[in-house]
């Protein structure tokens, strides 16, 4: 097998440009990280009607017939898995208080890890969500908005930030106002947030993956696609048409099995 790799950043047409060029290279499969999906679906569907199969990983295209095999996180359920993490923590503190810091309300993924961690936390009649602020899944306005979670809130028991890039700047916030009075649960899977979960001398207990493996596991979905096979352990001769990966929770007692995979 070779690999060709083109990176197009968050140029969406520097993207389309790169991924006609190796579908007139007639290349045998293409992995493609869409900065759009949608923007990106009807060069999805020229190379799938060149006979060129996609696996599309993460950022779905709008139809199906744009991609072989979709592959991507579960949003919701790292809303969900955050929010049962949390619950089983604070389930016998009576009316416990959590926090919660969001990415961009105006992405639907957003959206979907606020519902899980909502959806989660009505099995924990004890505990209310008190406050939520959203940021922008950056380091400054991490900091920011978490500063000003911490001014309005004086006191509560959990605190679920959606990404731990924006985490970092969470955690400044958090030691330059001397808290340490509450848990905090990450969301994604930062080396950062790992390590900091390995030392366990701070708020951050725990962090929820959108998994960092799954351009790997892309990749091998697409070596698969391109010798004729399926995927190993399951009695199909295809690989799926799509998967999504589960968001596992990684505290102190597992983080040693994540570390290899953490982003920086």
């Amino acid at each position: 097998m070779t690999l060709e790799i083109t990176e197009g950043s968050n140029d969406t047409a520097a993207q389309i440009g790169q991924i006609e060029t190796l579908i007139n290279k007639k290349v045998d499969v293409l992995v493609v990280l869409p900065a759009d999906g949608k923007a990106l679906t009807q060069v999805g569907l020229k190379a799938m009607r060149a006979g060129i199969p996609v696996v599309n990983l993460d950022r779905i295209f709008n139809t199906p017939q744009a991609y072989r095999c979709w592959i991507g996180g579960d949003n919701y359920g790292m809303g969900l898995n955050a929010g049962h993490y949390i619950g089983e923590q604070l389930k016998d503190k009576p009316n416990a208080r959590v926090v919660e810091l969001a990415g961009l309300d105006n992405l639907e993924l957003t959206q979907q890890r606020t519902q899980g961690f909502d959806d989660a936390l009505k099995n924990y009649p004890n505990i209310k969500k008190v406050a939520r602020q959203a940021a922008d899944f950056t380091v400054e306005s991490g900091q920011a908005k978490m500063a000003q979670l911490l001014q309005a809130q004086s006191k509560f028991d959990a605190l679920w930030n959606h990404d731990d890039d924006q985490g970092v700047g969470a955690l400044r916030a958090i030691e330059q106002a001397g808290r340490d009075d509450f848990l905090m649960v990450g969301g994604a899977g930062a080396l950062s947030a790992f390590q900091a979960i390995e030392q366990d001398n701070g708020v951050l207990k725990a962090t929820v993956l959108y998994p960092p493996t799954m351009a790997a596991s892309a990749i091998d979905l697409a070596r698969a696609l391109g010798q004729g096979k399926g995927v190993g352990g399951l009695a199909e001769y295809e690989i799926p048409s799509s998967l999504t990966l589960y968001s596992a929770v990684v505290t102190k007692d597992n983080v040693d099995q994540y570390m290899s995979t953490g982003f920086q």
